[in-house]
């Protein structure tokens, strides 16, 4: 079996243009990935509705399969439901389930608690809606663990019940140590989770942003990531290229190693999508 690439985009923001996403994925869709996911709103705002549209666009204009994120912590099981409808109006038949980050002053609708009773809902209702053949679904997974989690072992756990409820394929978050990958992969082999585990790839192209994804996702920076972005920070060209290589250096020893799939976080810059597709595209 070949190993997938694909990518994430994200919804522009609410001052940009939404065309300004639609040339981006213009210039993606040249690259053939396997699919393109597309986040809930500019930076997973749970305000913005373009994601089913720019989903839709992935379909019909680029010919790609779209995966659309659905975080869940803000989400109604009514809104969940007329959203599901939509995304089979517009024929996107896969979803990324997420709980979802929390977000300071709101509270949580309390419909969905975690990702898991989101795929449980979605599993029980999707013979209802729109053609009735249901959803392929997705879920997130952390390779160092994730932050909430006490440990690997409570996280593992909790991440075989999302999988148990019906995800059928994992996306990683962001990493920058591929030992921390391996180690991930080999506990969810151990603890019965079987489905394919694509490897999340992120190239730094920001230092503050990168460190505050980071952060986020709960993910170690190494001495080496470290270094490239002390001694690039201040030449921005420096560091998109200097990040370009080591995002290529991450994804040739994972492919060596036998990775099921890699998906980049392209941060909508069809720019470095494109020079590290070039550089790694004859592996696939």
């Amino acid at each position: 079996m070949s190993t997938a690439f694909s990518f994430e985009v994200f919804p522009p923001k609410k001052t940009m243009r939404i065309e300004t996403i639609y040339n981006t994925l213009g210039e993606l869709r040249n690259l053939k990935p396997d699919f393109i996911s597309v986040t809930y709103g500019a930076g997973g705002s749970v305000s913005d509705s373009n994601t089913i549209n720019i989903a839709n666009y992935i379909k019909e204009v680029c010919g790609v399969k779209p995966v659309a994120h659905m975080p869940c912590l803000y989400m109604t099981k009514e809104k969940v439901l007329d959203t599901l409808l939509h995304l089979k109006q517009n024929g996107v038949d896969d979803i990324l389930a997420l709980r979802g980050d929390a977000i300071a002053d709101s509270v949580p609708v309390g419909d969905f608690k975690y990702a898991s009773d989101l795929v449980k809902f979605i599993k029980l209702n999707e013979s209802s809606i729109g053609d009735g053949k249901g959803f392929t679904i997705y879920g997130a997974c952390y390779p160092e663990k994730h932050p909430e989690s006490k440990n690997v072992i409570e996280d593992i756990s909790y991440l075989k019940q999302k999988v148990d409820s019906g995800v059928t394929h994992l996306l990683s978050q962001l990493f920058f140590d591929n030992s921390n990958f391996y180690r991930f992969v080999e506990s969810a082999r151990l603890g019965g989770i079987n489905v394919p585990i694509e490897a999340g790839i992120m190239p730094v192209i920001n230092k503050k942003q990168i460190e505050r994804m980071a952060s986020i996702c709960g993910a170690n920076l190494p001495e080496k990531f470290i270094k490239v972005m002390n001694k690039y920070e201040d030449s921005p060209e420096a560091l998109r290229d200097a990040g370009i290589a080591y995002a290529v250096d991450q994804i040739v020893d994972l492919v060596a190693n036998g990775v099921e799939g890699v998906h980049l976080y392209t941060m909508n810059n069809s720019y470095v999508a494109q020079k590290i597709n070039d550089a790694v595209r004859s592996l696939f």
